[in-house]
C-alpha cells in the first residue's frame, strides 16, 4: 500500500513538472488618449521542455506584446501588465521585483529579437556582446570568458570564431548578425527561449539554415522555444503546437498537424487560405476581407454579435474560441468590413 502511495506521488510530481512555462490569463493594456487598448486580453498557454510553441497572427494581433510581457519589458507608461500569471518552473515572474527579474532575464528566460541590427550595439564588438550575459549570470571572466564566447559562436556556426568575435555588427552579414543574437540567447542555457520573428530579415536560403540551427540547438539543450511568426511555412517546419492570436486573444490552439489538417476557427482558416500554393493557378491571391477590430473598441462577432469569446474544447488538446455562451457559433471573429 505504501509503495502505491509513493508511486502515485512520483507520478503527480512528474505531472506537476511537465511544463517549464505556464501562462494563465495574461492581460497587458496600454493607456492612450483614445482609451485603454487591450493589447493582450486574457491569454493562457503552456510550454513543455524541448517543445516549440508557435504563436501566429497578423500584425497588431498581440504576438510581440505577449512575449515582451513574459520578459517584463513592456514600456511603462503607457503599458501595464494588469493581471495573470507567468510561471517559469513554478515561479511567478509577475511577482518578482525588477532586481529579481534581472537575474532571470537572459539566464533562465532569453529572447532572440527580430532585427539583429537594432538588437546589437554598434559600438561594442561581438566578444563584448556575447560575453555580457555570461559575465553577469555565470560570473565568467578573463580567458575562461573568452573561450566560452568562442564556443558559443562555434555552436551557432560562426566560422573563424576566434577572429570574428573581434568584429563589430556592421562588419557581419545579416545572417551572421542573427547567429550572433542567437548565441547571446543561448549563452546561459535558458529554460525558455523566445524567438520573435528571427528570420524576417533573412533570405530564403539563410532562413532555412537558421531554422535548422535552432532545431539542432534545441535537440542538444532541451530548451523550450516560443516562436513568434506570421509565416505558416516556418510554423510547419519549427513548431510542435500552435496558438493563433487575433485582437489580443488566442482564438485557436492545437497540435501543428491538427491546425493544418483540421482548422476550426474562421480566422485560422482564413490565415491558411492566405498562403499561396505552388500548384494553384489563380488570377488573384486570397486576402482576408476587412480589418481587425480596433483594440480599444469591442467589436461584435460577424456571426452572432457576441463580444466576449471563450475557449472551448473541440477535441483533446484542441481549443477554439466561441462566442460567449453560444458555442454553436462558428467562432468569434469580429471584423471591420467598412
Amino acid at each position: 500500500m505504501a509503495t502505491e502511495t509513493s508511486s502515485e506521488q512520483t507520478n503527480k510530481d512528474s505531472s506537476d513538472n511537465e511544463y517549464v512555462l505556464e501562462v494563465n490569463d495574461l492581460q497587458t493594456y496600454f493607456v492612450s488618449k483614445w482609451g485603454t487598448v487591450k493589447a493582450v486580453d486574457g491569454i493562457s498557454f503552456k510550454l513543455k521542455k524541448g517543445e516549440t510553441l508557435g504563436i501566429v497572427g497578423e500584425s497588431g494581433s498581440g504576438k510581440s506584446v505577449t512575449v515582451t510581457s513574459l520578459m517584463r519589458l513592456v514600456p511603462s507608461p503607457p503599458g501595464h501588465i494588469v493581471g495573470g500569471e507567468v510561471l517559469l518552473e513554478g515561479q511567478d515572474l509577475l511577482k518578482l521585483s525588477d532586481k529579481e527579474m534581472e537575474k532571470v532575464r537572459g539566464d533562465k528566460l532569453a529572447m532572440i529579437l527580430q532585427d539583429p541590427m537594432t538588437a546589437l550595439n554598434p559600438v561594442f564588438d561581438i566578444e563584448d556582446q556575447v560575453g555580457e550575459a555570461l559575465g553577469i549570470h555565470e560570473g565568467l571572466k578573463g580567458n575562461t570568458l573568452k573561450d566560452t564566447v568562442i564556443d558559443m559562436l562555434k555552436k551557432v556556426r560562426i566560422p573563424a570564431a576566434d577572429t570574428r568575435m573581434k568584429d563589430y555588427p556592421h562588419q557581419l552579414s545579416g545572417g551572421m548578425r542573427q547567429r550572433v543574437v542567437g548565441a547571446i540567447g543561448i549563452s546561459c542555457n535558458p529554460v525558455v527561449l523566445i524567438a520573435d520573428e528571427p528570420t524576417t530579415s533573412l533570405d530564403a536560403t539563410i532562413q532555412a539554415q537558421y531554422l535548422n540551427l535552432l532545431n539542432e540547438l534545441q535537440e542538444e539543450t532541451g530548451v523550450g522555444i516560443i516562436f513568434i511568426t506570421h509565416d505558416f511555412g516556418v510554423v510547419a517546419k519549427m513548431c510542435d503546437r500552435v496558438a493563433v492570436m487575433y485582437a489580443g486573444k488566442i482564438v485557436e490552439q492545437a497540435d501543428v498537424r491538427e491546425i493544418f489538417n483540421n482548422p476550426q476557427h474562421p480566422y485560422t482558416q482564413a490565415l491558411i487560405a492566405s498562403v499561396p500554393k505552388m500548384e494553384e493557378n489563380v488570377d488573384r491571391l486570397y486576402a482576408i476581407p476587412g480589418n481587425p477590430p480596433i483594440p480599444n473598441k469591442p467589436t461584435p462577432c460577424q456571426t452572432c454579435g457576441e463580444t466576449s469569446p471563450i475557449l472551448v474544447k473541440h477535441s483533446e488538446d484542441h481549443l477554439v474560441a466561441k462566442c460567449g455562451i453560444d458555442t454553436e457559433c462558428a467562432g468569434w471573429f469580429p471584423r471591420d468590413l467598412d
